[in-house]
């Protein structure tokens, strides 16, 4: 699949790279002690920030600071983090202000999770902490295209969660998305592939 485009806006957890076993482990802890079912929660979490979530599920609790406690156990889960076929490769062939990472994650939970599946950093980052409303609202991502002085419609979103199609589409990108976390079945309709391995991305000036 060939793509045209100025500039590439990736999610990280299931776009990027595979955290399934880091994200479900930390969800489960949180579950048990909350006595919420985890399946639920799972339902409704992939592609969200964890405040967000918490304060759909959970009215009662306090969001933020459970989502701080979250997120630094999270920070130590990093076994089983891997790469998506073909994502290290797509990354080392961009120029840094042809892609930027969108993602619900902190930057700090960002950078850790990237080290830890071999990946790149980006230059132009935008985490949860960034923006008022987290996806499906597109903030994140008008943001990046802002940053990078690229009009939305130039942009391609890589996304692999309905919520953060979403996003892209509100914002007026194209929307890629990638079947870890969800069978194309379930991803709105968006060209879906299973990897990068047969993605290419070509830029015009």
């Amino acid at each position: 699949m060939e793509i045209v485009c100025k500039a590439v806006l990736f999610d990280m957890d299931g776009t990027l790279l595979d955290s399934t076993a880091c994200v479900e482990g930390v969800w489960g802890g949180w579950a048990a002690k909350n006595n919420i079912d985890l399946k639920y929660i799972l339902s409704v979490s992939h592609g969200r920030r964890s405040a967000d979530v918490i304060r759909e599920i959970a009215p009662h609790l306090d969001a933020d600071a459970e989502a701080k406690a979250l997120v630094l156990l999270e920070m130590d889960a990093r076994d089983g983090i891997v790469a998506v076929r073909g994502a290290l490769e797509t990354l080392q062939a961009l120029h840094p202000k042809q892609w930027a990472i969108v993602t619900s994650a902190p930057h700090a939970l960002a950078r850790t999770r990237l080290e830890a599946a071999g990946l790149p950093l980006p230059e132009l980052l935008i985490g949860g902490e960034d923006v008022a409303q987290g996806k499906p609202d597109p903030e994140g991502y008008l943001k990046a295209a802002a940053a990078l002085g690229i009009a939305p419609a130039d942009c391609v979103v890589v996304e692999d969660t309905p919520a953060g199609l979403l996003a892209g589409r509100a914002a007026g990108m194209r929307v890629l998305a990638i079947t870890m976390t969800y069978d194309a079945s379930h991803l709105l309709g968006a060209d879906a592939v299973p990897d990068y391995t047969n993605v290419r991305f070509v830029f015009t000036e």
